[in-house]
């Protein structure tokens, strides 16, 4: 079977023509400009020829810094075309994980988006001894007066579109050659314990998953759209997007992710990929719409919560038809109340939504599906080429992330670990082979690091991520996450890290959502003049207290926080207090926030 990816442009150009592959909004500019698949193949062509011309050979290194833009997926195709490994890294990275990646993938070059990541590449490129070439997707950077390597993307595309009938034989023969067992990229983990490990991904590894996605998900068809969301650089989007593109679905890159609820707004699409803060964001919103309704109005989303929850949950979810005066109300109240809010949302065209990443409220997920947007709670990693489970398309239980994928195998090991086989799991991480071998038990299945059990139905139930659990000093276990996803419910908490390991009880350093916050503050005449004032007001404190034990509810006593800190400023992955894929590093804010940490277990 040829690679998915090697072949996809090529096949989709031939059966779509001049249909539209993708669309994005070029910096300065409100137009969404589509490109065809006729014109994705000549640009892909271009690339793969300038590659060749430029000395890359198979299974070469291609290190892709830039925020999501179709230049990032001309450069992949144009190396799949070359057999040659394009390896993403977040437009959010550090000088320092720059320069670690490029040093450890060895990467002959590298494409930058903006002049921030041509600075920082053009900063370590003298540390980097593989390092050849800088190509530069956008027109405005400033090059360096003395950079003689640099070339600009339409240079590039332009000297592929020159190469002579030598190069594009070779680049033909490649393309004929490619095979299953070469790598099609490394993907970095978070490194949120320590140095980030390259997942070794096969193409035989996409080649699997975008098979068991078209069985699964069998709703989904090329007249869907996608808004490429997440970046590019993270293994869910990536996936997601080649699938996406494999169906022939019209895909929107979303540049910055800022914009994403303008793009939603534009671009309506049927379907996106998403972690859930996205989620718990809309929620807390549509909560705060809510909480200000009085009279019919309020009556009248109070009734249509009641109908949406028994018409979707009780009956869609199962696959069985609703009675008819049900189905009648719920159509009234669809059009009345769930269709307007979804239309302000910008998923009233909306298909599925597929959620990953992290725990989402068992809450927000009953609320979603009771206004009618369809969440896909799923589970996956990058060493597993994303998706192990997903919700079915029926009988799917609120409080897992779903059933197995097909073809991929799962057990429950030792402590409770989640172990994974099939044919989407990585080779291993690139050039570290005693990581490798501990992250596969002896007879061959990966250690995923999570636990969880499955239920009497097969689906999934995570419980908490090994390495987060944590001791109190009175021997009871703790799952940070399950605190934090429920707090994260509250339209007035923004982030949450709960504190714990080995201390007498629970205790969190929050940062509030803080415009909801200086609100709450002005409509109760609370003077504050700076952040401090206002995380320190005792006023506001207790207003905190009161929320934080309502959200807490039904928790166990010793699970419960007992004491926090609200912080003037939110974690930032500048500061190391959050990965690139915005997942917490718990050793670093323990130790940023040591003394407020001891303040709050001083007797």
């Amino acid at each position: 079977m040829p690679n998915i990816l090697t072949n996809l442009v090529a096949k989709n150009a031939a059966r779509y023509g001049e249909r539209e592959a993708f669309r994005c909004q070029y910096p300065g500019s409100e137009e969404w400009v589509p490109t065809s698949w006729a014109e994705l193949q000549v640009l892909t062509t271009a690339a793969a020829c300038a590659l060749e011309t430029l000395g890359v050979e198979p299974q070469d290194m291609l290190a892709i810094f830039a925020p999501n833009c179709p230049e990032t997926l001309v450069t992949d195709f144009g190396a799949y075309a070359n057999r040659a490994v394009p390896v993403s890294l977040y437009a959010t990275s550090s000088p320092e994980q720059v320069r670690y990646i490029l040093r450890d993938a060895a990467a002959r070059m590298a494409f930058v988006g903006e002049q921030r990541h041509y600075d920082v590449v053009r900063s370590i490129a003298s540390e980097c001894p593989a390092l050849e070439r800088i190509v530069c997707f956008d027109a405005s950077i400033k090059l360096d007066e003395d950079d003689t390597t640099s070339m600009r993307w339409a240079d590039f595309i332009a000297l592929g579109e020159a190469a002579s009938q030598m190069c594009r034989d070779v680049v033909a023969e490649r393309t004929a050659a490619a095979s299953p067992d070469d790598i099609f990229t490394l993907i970095y983990t978070s490194g949120t314990t320590g140095e980030p490990k390259g997942a070794v991904l096969p193409h035989s590894c996409m080649n699997a998953a975008v098979r068991i996605h078209r069985e699964r998900l069998t709703m989904l068809s090329d007249a869907d759209t996608s808004l490429c969301f997440l970046p590019l650089s993270h293994i869910f989007e990536k996936a997601w997007t080649y699938y996406c593109l494999d169906l022939g679905m019209r895909v929107a890159i979303n540049r910055d992710p800022r914009e994403v609820q303008r793009s939603l707004r534009q671009v309506r699409p049927t379907c996106m990929c998403s972690v859930p803060r996205f989620w718990e964001k809309v929620y807390t919103a549509v909560q705060e719409k809510i909480g200000g309704m009085t009279g019919l109005k309020r009556w009248m989303v109070d009734r249509a919560l009641r109908v949406g929850a028994e018409r979707n949950l009780r009956y869609a979810r199962r696959g069985l038809k609703a009675p008819w005066l049900l189905e009648k109300q719920y159509a009234f109240f669809d059009k009345k109340v769930f269709a307007p809010m979804r239309r302000v949302i910008g998923v009233d065209r909306g298909n599925i939504f597929p959620t990953a990443g992290a725990p989402l409220s068992d809450n927000i997920v009953e609320f979603l599906h009771t206004c009618g947007i369809n969440i896909v709670i799923g589970y996956g990693l990058s060493e597993t080429t994303a998706t192990v489970s997903c919700y079915p398309a029926v009988n799917w239980e609120v409080g897992t992330v779903g059933t197995v994928m097909p073809d991929v195998q799962v057990r429950i090991g030792e402590q409770d670990e989640i172990l994974v086989k099939g044919p989407t799991v990585m080779r291993g991480y690139y050039n570290r082979p005693d990581d490798t071998a501990k992250a596969f038990t002896a007879d061959g299945w990966f250690r995923t690091g999570d636990a969880g059990r499955i239920d009497e139905n097969g689906a999934i139930v995570l419980t908490e991520r090994i390495k987060d659990l944590f001791k109190t000093s009175n021997g009871k276990y703790i799952a940070p996450q399950a605190i934090e996803s429920r707090l994260g419910e509250d339209r007035y908490i923004e982030q949450v890290a709960v504190i714990g390991d080995r201390r007498k009880y629970v205790s969190a350093i929050i940062v509030p959502a803080f415009e909801a916050l200086k609100e709450y503050a002005r409509s109760r005449r609370i003077k504050f003049r700076s952040l401090d004032d206002l995380v320190q007001n005792e006023e506001i404190r207790n207003f905190i207290a009161e929320r934080i034990e309502r959200l807490q509810k039904g928790f166990a006593g010793f699970e419960k926080i007992k004491k926090f800190t609200l912080l003037p400023r939110e974690f930032s992955i500048e500061t190391g207090e959050l990965t690139n894929t915005l997942k917490l590093r718990r050793a670093i804010i323990n130790a940023l926030y040591a003394d407020q940490i001891e303040a709050m277990y001083a007797v």
